[in-house]
């Protein structure tokens, strides 16, 4: 009767902890490993840094890091990780906000119209794409020209070839990419080039009455071990734009090799109060680069700024064949003023 009674009395053995299954322990690592890189770059875009390699790099893609990000709560739900999911939403939110265009959607231009007219920037790689370039102007007629990557052959083809619309131009000359030239059909007056390891002409232009200061920018795009000139050399286009933000109106377009998402290209519109023509005409996520790999182009890095004279008619991206860069063609009505 004893032993039956002890043995009555004796507690139950416990039972072995459970682990989480293998499948969802996979799917909580996934879920870390995908959101880590969203969560690196949207930070460094939060707090306005374009930091150092990779992160420069992967600003260009901040849009679609959506992407991982959303994979990354879905995954983390699944495996019932509440924190890691409540982190993996928090950073798709903050990384989708980012994707929303930068800046005003409209200028505060002033008075009559007193100039309507078209400006067009592109990349010709190297001079590749001159001839599918002259071909476009031909069609698209715009006043003002802006031509990176055009060396010594590019710039006396557009010459010849648009002598009679397109008489006067602003050049540094140079092989391969350091080559530039503003073409126009309005008179121009030298102004210095920004000191650049490519070419970033400058010119004063008498239109509709009001004089315009035109510049071309075309810094260094930032691959590792340049990340610090890129930085140095938009920073200088940002002295530039707060050198005329009070002054005359301002034309400054280009290959920026910089996106919205970059810090030292949000300095540039903040520094002159200057605005991204893709964004005012409703394309600012519009991507311009590149065009040459099997999958489409990703990112937008051709823009057209304007300062506050300005308004926006419309905007369109060409291609054109021999560049990795598609053509920005902007239709612009400049204001006398208040």
């Amino acid at each position: 009767m004893e032993h039956v009674l002890a043995e009555h009395r004796s507690p139950a053995p416990a039972s072995p902890p459970t682990s989480p299954r293998p499948g969802r322990r996979l799917a909580a690592l996934a879920a870390g490993l995908l959101v880590a890189v969203p969560a690196v770059v949207t930070g460094c875009r939060l707090l306005g840094a374009d930091a150092v390699t990779p992160v420069p790099q992967a600003l260009s893609f901040l849009p679609w890091l959506t992407v991982p990000a959303g994979l990354a709560a879905l995954l983390a739900s699944a495996a019932r990780r509440r924190a890691l999911a409540g982190f993996a939403v928090l950073v798709l939110a903050v990384t989708a906000w980012f994707t929303l265009p930068y800046g005003p959607d409209t200028t505060t231009a002033r008075g009559p119209v007193v100039e309507r007219l078209r400006v067009l920037t592109a990349n010709v790689e190297f001079g590749q794409a001159t001839e599918a370039l002259t071909e476009a102007l031909g069609r698209e007629r715009p006043q003002l020209v802006y031509v990176s990557e055009c060396d010594r052959a590019c710039v006396r083809a557009l010459t010849a070839a648009l002598a009679g619309s397109h008489p006067h131009r602003a050049v540094v000359d140079g092989e391969g990419s350091t080559g530039s030239v503003i073409l126009s059909a309005y008179p121009l007056t030298p102004r210095p080039p920004i000191p650049a390891a490519m070419g970033m002409p400058g010119a004063g232009a008498r239109i509709g009455g009001r004089d315009v200061e035109l510049r071309l920018a075309h810094p260094l795009p930032p691959i590792p071990r340049q990340v610090d000139l890129w930085k140095r050399e938009l920073a200088r286009v940002a002295e530039f734009a707060a050198a005329h933000r009070d002054g005359a109106p301002v034309l400054l377009a280009g290959d920026f090799n910089a996106s919205q998402d970059h810090a030292a290209f949000r300095a540039v519109l903040d520094a002159g109060r200057l605005h991204d023509a893709a964004r005012l005409g409703g394309a600012a996520r519009t991507p311009t680069w590149p065009r040459e790999l099997p999958l489409p182009p990703y990112v937008q890095i051709d823009h057209v700024l304007v300062s506050d004279d300005f308004r926006v008619r419309d905007v369109r991206f060409l291609d054109l064949a021999g560049s990795d860069h598609r053509a920005v063609l902007t239709e612009l009505d400049l204001h006398a003023g208040r």
